[in-house]
């Protein structure tokens, strides 16, 4: 979805201190307009000239969430002042000031930059109009690029610590069609995500009607990329979110997350001081928030961890290594103990500070964190007893507290409470026995651990392990011209070349060593989507396919006008009769097609999304491509480059070599 530009201007003709008049439907349509365009934004402009006090709802709105707002100052215009200073204080970015000839500059924004543009007539001088287009147009997208940089609107740029209003919170009560519009697209959002249907969500965050909305869903799918482990995509997800609203909390939190587990696995580029550079900005930035402060602690608690596991030492070695690496496990202690500081009942962080400070006297015999340890085990029971309603969590850190402080008989008791709040959650209660298995590793207090490792079993064994969701070992992704239809000059691929093609796809796909356990993704019409999905039938490889259309009207768009459409169809009928997956339709799926989208670009990026969220590393991507450009916008050609600025897994079968 493009970029939503507000603009707040006089309307009409209206007269010059000079005596003159100058017409500003022509400022708007032949200047404003077509340079917000030609900069890849979406124009709207209040359609008459409000009175002071009797300022229109949708204006109101607009003012809000618009991605940028373009204020013409030429005339001192009550109305267009009233707007700049409605923006101003609500967004502290996202202006940008022009003006035609004036004499004398506003003093409040006198050193403002200002696009400056001709006049002749009262109309945009033809002599300068070309230049002053390119110039907006480049203006525009600098501001928009520099998002991140110094604030623009006076009122934040000289009260810092002035906090803009949650976009989304603040309705024009008045404005419903566009809020109804947005809760039908969030309801679809809300949807995909609880569905787990990550490219539905990936293709709703693009198409938000504004930034307000844009960055939240990118968040959100972020977040569900981050869930299901796919940490590079989640993190490209955060990053989109963050460019908008660079404030916001979650999405802040999610990145470093990423940039921990992506460390964790080894990635190139990633390493724990990353991680925890950005953990360290954000507390400077927001010093009271516990969240952060935890999780920079299991920063420093992962690497300590990292630093001693190893499956094949013994556990000598291991207490040995644990203890060698004291500096990591003080620095863990550390962070912890400041998160708990700082929030006195975030008992989260109280009992993995404590947890630390026992095994780092265990371990090493240093007695300097012993004067503290009662008074912080009397400080966390307190915290965990503090819920108005007690929820597993708090029970199971005072079960954890028993097994540092108490008896077998007390850490049973503890536990078993606990679990019966559990609620049949598999993870929760798993999670608790993972931090009691690292204590059974370092040999901490074996009866106590052993103790409440046999009630955190007992209670999982009543339970099944939560099945995991097919997960695809390689994701095959196809795009290819259709059969042309009769009488096509130039052919681009005719009918007869079909059998050749279906060979050089099939041995794409065995070299590949495409098979079983393997997911494909196409459209499923007419030539190489089917001769593809054909391949894949043989081979076993799981098919999906996500057409642009409903399926009635895809058959007749995209199967019956090619060559041979009868015995196509019937191929598309045979091949759907042996799906184990029904085809999903797009209209369907994430809705009418937006205003000025085009439905078979939408579907590739739907395509090509779903593949992405499977894990970047395992998409490959076939083409059956001429090597130029389609009939239209969509096609080989669009998904082509989408994928290639991904992945460099191509395989192109060139429609002109086929023999």
């Amino acid at each position: 979805m493009k970029p939503h530009v507000f603009v707040a201007m006089p309307f009409g003709n209206k007269p010059a201190p000079d005596g003159t008049s100058i017409d500003f439907n022509a400022i708007y349509d032949d200047l404003i307009k077509p340079a917000c365009e030609e900069a890849g934004m979406d124009v709207f402009r209040a359609d008459e000239e409000q009175a002071a006090g009797d300022i229109k709802t949708d204006m109101f709105q607009e003012l809000l969430i618009a991605d940028l707002v373009i204020a013409d100052l030429t005339l001192d215009n009550p109305n267009v002042w009233y707007e700049l200073g409605v923006r101003h204080a609500l967004r502290a970015r996202g202006v940008v000031l022009i003006q035609g000839p004036r004499k004398k500059q506003p003093f409040d924004i006198y050193t403002d930059r200002k696009l400056n543009y001709g006049l002749a007539n009262g109309r945009p001088d033809p002599g300068t109009l070309e230049a002053d287009k390119k110039a907006l147009a480049g203006m525009v997208q600098a501001t928009m690029e520099s998002w991140h940089g110094r604030k623009i609107s006076p009122v934040y740029h000289l009260l810092p610590n002035l906090q803009e209003p949650d976009w989304t919170s603040l309705r024009v009560g008045e404005a419903v069609q566009f809020w109804q519009a947005h809760e039908t697209w969030k309801r679809r959002i809300e949807l995909a995500r609880l569905s787990g249907l990550i490219g539905d969500l990936l293709v709703l965050a693009d198409e938000a009607p504004v930034a307000a909305f844009r960055a939240e869903a990118h968040v959100q799918a972020g977040i569900a990329l981050r869930k299901a482990e796919r940490f590079d995509f989640a993190l490209e997800q955060l990053e989109k979110g963050l460019a908008v609203d660079p404030e916001h909390r979650d999405g802040l939190r999610d990145k470093g997350i990423c940039l921990q587990r992506l460390a964790l696995l080894g990635r190139p580029g990633f390493t724990f001081d990353r991680a925890r550079l950005h953990y360290r900005t954000l507390l400077e930035r927001c010093p009271q928030d516990a969240e952060a402060r935890a999780l920079l602690a299991r920063i420093d608690k992962d690497e300590w961890l990292e630093a001693w596991r190893n499956k094949d030492s013994t556990p000598e070695q291991r207490r040995a290594d644990a203890a060698y690496e004291e500096s990591l496990l003080r620095a863990a202690v550390e962070s912890y103990r400041q998160s708990f500081r700082c929030h006195p009942g975030h008992y989260y962080s109280g009992i993995n500070a404590l947890t630390l400070m026992h095994l780092y006297t265990d371990l090493t015999g240093d007695s300097r964190y012993q004067p503290e340890m009662a008074t912080m085990a009397g400080a966390v029971r307190f915290a965990a007893g503090c819920e108005p309603a007690p929820s597993f969590w708090s029970l199971a850190t005072l079960g954890d507290l028993e097994v540092l402080t108490g008896t077998e008989k007390t850490v049973i008791a503890a536990y078993r409470d606990a679990a019966a709040k559990a609620e049949n959650d598999w993870f929760a209660l798993n999670a608790v026995l993972s931090q009691l298995r690292m204590l059974q590793d370092l040999g901490f207090h074996p009866e106590r651990v052993e103790a409440g490792i046999a009630v955190l079993d007992r209670a999982l064994a009543r339970l099944a392990k939560p099945k995991e969701s097919w997960q695809p070992r390689r994701v095959f992704l196809f795009s290819g011209h259709r059969v042309d239809p009769p009488g096509r000059r130039p052919p681009r691929f005719p009918h007869n070349k079909s059998a050749i093609a279906a060979e050089k796809i099939t041995a794409a796909l065995i070299a590949q060593g495409a098979g079983e356990g393997d997911l494909a993704l196409t459209q499923g019409a007419s030539g190489g989507d089917l001769l593809f999905a054909e391949a894949c039938a043989r081979l076993g490889v799981r098919l999906q396919w996500l057409q642009p259309f409903t399926e009635a009207e895809f058959i007749q768009r995209s199967i019956l006008p090619s060559e041979a459409g009868q015995d196509w169809r019937a191929r598309y009928y045979e091949l759907k009769g042996r799906l184990s997956m029904p085809p999903r339709a797009m209209p369907e799926a994430l809705g009418p097609l937006p205003e000025g989208a085009d439905p078979y670009e939408r579907c590739n990026l739907w395509l090509l999304y779903t593949a992405l969220a499977l894990g970047i590393d395992k998409v490959h991507f076939i083409c059956l491509w001429n090597g130029e450009g389609g009939d239209g916008p969509g096609g080989t050609a669009h998904m082509y480059r989408e994928v290639n600025g991904r992945t460099g897994q191509v395989t192109w079968i060139h429609t002109g070599k086929l023999g």
